[in-house]
């Protein structure tokens, strides 16, 4: 732990200036030796499970007999905790899957219920414009002889001399 690296910390988040003889530091000292005490604790504790699991894997023959070999020193005084066997090598180590499907199932149901539903929509809507929509209006036998007469019309005029063509819309608003 380095104090004037705490001090100088401290000072940039809060503001505080704190002196290296402050009582705060034996808590932060505090600290550490607890921190230290449940990390160990932890670890013999997560070695004891390792040892367990590898002994019923080795019952149920996924694993092979354990070797009794020691690694050394553990901790600080040297010795394993009580009850401590190192674990054993696990033999090949399978990797582990990295890559997921471009579409799992549930994302392919989804996308599925989406066109359904996407389609259901499309088919309202048309046959409700079909229900709603204004029939075309129906002419009588007057209506369509007089727009045929327009046309029979329209013709003639085309085939006109240009210039009289030209006289007769002066002509019609008299």
């Amino acid at each position: 732990m380095d104090q004037h690296k705490l001090r100088a910390l401290v000072f940039e988040k809060t503001g505080v200036r704190i002196d290296v003889d402050d009582p705060i530091f034996a808590l932060v000292a505090l600290n550490e030796a607890v921190l230290e005490e449940t990390v160990q604790r932890h670890i013999a504790a997560i070695d004891t499970a390792s040892q367990e699991l590898a002994q019923q894997a080795r019952l149920a023959g996924g694993l092979p007999a354990a070797h009794d070999h020691h690694h050394g020193s553990h901790g600080a005084t040297g010795d394993h905790p009580p009850g401590y066997t190192p674990t054993p090598p696990a033999g090949p180590v399978r990797p582990i899957a990295t890559q997921h499907p471009l579409i799992n199932p549930r994302e392919l149901r989804l996308l599925a219920a989406a066109a359904g539903i996407a389609i259901l929509s499309a088919l309202v809507v048309l046959g409700g414009q079909a229900a709603f929509r204004k029939p075309a209006p129906t002419l009588s036998a007057e209506q369509s002889a007089a727009l045929q007469r327009a046309a029979k019309l329209e013709q003639a005029l085309d085939q006109l001399d240009p210039k009289l063509r030209a006289q007769l819309p002066a002509a019609f608003q008299k």
